[in-house]
């Protein structure tokens, strides 16, 4: 059924359930329930995309194209390689997974309740536009659309200082995006034009070169970079991680900001290879900078959701360092960091959720002893912690060491800083079990702390499969890495780069 438009259903499919969740008469008591069936039909085709999917073979693949602002070029153009298979496949997986672990943070039906998980399914589709455009004027828009749904779950349903969170967030966003903006019309001036002149596929292999090409990159890159986030436009993210619901913070730090790095691998290495060149020293050095200075902060963090936040700054500035390293291992490693962390960082934030829930507190002070109250969110989060370490056999460790061993081959200075970076995810994450878990609890313990009741079956259905993910990438990480090999390799062919060659073997020549 390789006709059947798998692309254009998976992107409606969230929307018509957007609509209905909106739509439903004021008080319906079933609005959560309807909301979660559209996200598992959306899981569903989502799977039935992956079954039409040809892992082995590079390029966009199930591509769809129809004209739609012909006159300024615009075409809605849809299609995956590996690497954007995997993205949807991981959005289109934790969104029930989040829905399921919001069922109780609007409990009282109606409007309220009906918008909170609307907007959960409209951010939904536009994750997967946004994963799936191949004309990068749509792109742009997917790009932008996603801001507003963020917005409103973070100012609306967000911690007491939601506003000036969710305000903090659009600025940065609404920034970078008015910079790209300017570089994809200039990049469409410098391409063929015509009705169709911003698929990518007319726009990859044009001969740019000097400043201008430069100039195009950096409007794509500041961008992404904001997105990432890459030090030092991050500060935007432990505001809004931590005044977010957890369900939120999940699919903005587990999903959205992976639209950076994906961006940083579709667009700015495929459409200007000299740039990146170019500007690989530097990046390499804002990546090292926030692999250390993501952990330092992390290990300082007195409150869980910006301890999480400041983490995945650091673990960006791995996946950013794979990526610019421009090897296939470190490459491909950096994309299968983008699976991993995206798991990894959701078990993290729900698991503190849960946590939150209970003790009343998002301060890591006022916990402790908990593992003796609530042994199985204790265990739980010992897990995702040390998923979030990379400890050998859970997903993360075998994505960081291809980054690690991948940079090393040509960047072994820039691998060998960034590795402290693992000792430090040691710190903070043991730091962290260890005050809330162990010891006695503390004498003045939030009401009712000693007699909270451990993790529900709902949160365990939560939980489960998050830790079953750990499991099988940790374990056997090879169909994903098969998923995401050639499309690394399609990228790095287009960039022009070729595999640094060991020592040994460069003097034996």
């Amino acid at each position: 059924m390789t006709d059947f438009p798998w692309l254009t259903t998976l992107l409606l499919v969230p929307v018509v359930g957007a609509a209905v969740v909106a739509l439903l008469p004021r008080g319906f008591a079933r609005a959560r329930e309807v909301a979660l069936g559209f996200s598992l039909l959306t899981l569903l085709v989502a799977f039935g995309t992956l079954g039409s999917f040809a892992g082995s073979e590079g390029g966009f693949q199930l591509t769809e194209t129809y004209p739609w602002i012909p006159q300024f070029g615009v075409s809605f153009a849809l299609g995956v390689d590996g690497l954007g298979m995997a993205m949807i496949l991981l959005g289109t997986i934790l969104v029930p997974v989040c829905l399921v672990a919001a069922w109780e943070d609007v409990p009282a039906a109606g409007r309220r309740q009906q918008s909170y998980f609307a907007w959960m399914l409209l951010l939904e589709a536009f994750m997967v536009g946004v994963f799936a455009a191949t004309d990068v004027f749509l792109f742009y828009v997917f790009f932008e659309a996603m801001l507003v749904p963020v917005y409103f779950l973070i100012g609306q349903f967000g911690g007491p200082d939601r506003a000036r969170a969710a305000m903090t967030f659009l600025l940065y966003s609404l920034a970078g995006g008015l910079i790209m903006l300017v570089a994809v019309i200039a990049l469409y001036l410098q391409g063929p034009g015509g009705s169709d002149g911003f698929l990518l596929e007319r726009l990859t292999g044009l001969q740019i070169g000097g400043t201008t090409e430069a100039l195009l990159f950096l409007g794509f890159f500041i961008a992404f970079a904001i997105k990432a986030p890459l030090w030092p436009v991050h500060t935007w993210l432990p505001l809004a991680a931590s005044e977010s619901r957890p369900a939120t913070a999940v699919l903005l730090v587990g999903v959205l900001d992976k639209v950076g790095t994906f961006g940083m691998l579709r667009f700015c290495l495929r459409l200007f290879p000299e740039a990146s060149q170019w500007a690989t020293p530097v990046v390499i050095t804002l990546a090292v900078i926030s692999v250390l200075y993501g952990a330092v902060l992390a290990v300082g963090q007195t409150d869980m959701l910006r301890l999480i936040a400041y983490t995945s700054v650091s673990h960006f500035g791995f996946i950013i360092l794979g990526i610019f390293a421009m090897t296939q291992v470190s490459g491909t490693g950096a994309s299968l960091y983008m699976v991993n962390h995206g798991f990894t960082t959701a078990a993290l934030f729900l698991i503190a959720g849960m946590l939150i829930a209970r003790g009343g507190s998002r301060e890591i002070a006022a916990y402790g002893g908990w593992q003796r109250v609530t042994p199985v969110i204790a265990g739980s989060l010992l897990v995702a912690g040390l998923s979030g370490l990379s400890l050998p056999g859970l997903n993360s460790f075998v994505s960081e060491f291809m980054v690690i061993v991948g940079s090393f081959q040509r960047y072994p200075v820039a691998a060998v800083i960034a590795a402290l970076g693992v000792i430090l995810a040691a710190v903070y994450i043991l730091l962290w079990y260890k005050k809330v878990a162990t010891g006695p609890l503390p004498e003045a313990h939030p009401a009712g702390a000693a007699t909270a009741r451990d993790m529900s079956m709902r949160e365990k259905v939560v939980v489960a499969p998050l830790i079953a993910a750990f499991l099988a990438l940790g374990f056997y990480p090879r169909p994903v890495i098969d998923l995401l090999e050639p499309a690394i390799q399609s990228t790095l062919q287009e960039v022009g780069v070729s595999e640094p060659v060991p020592a040994a073997e460069g003097s034996d020549r």
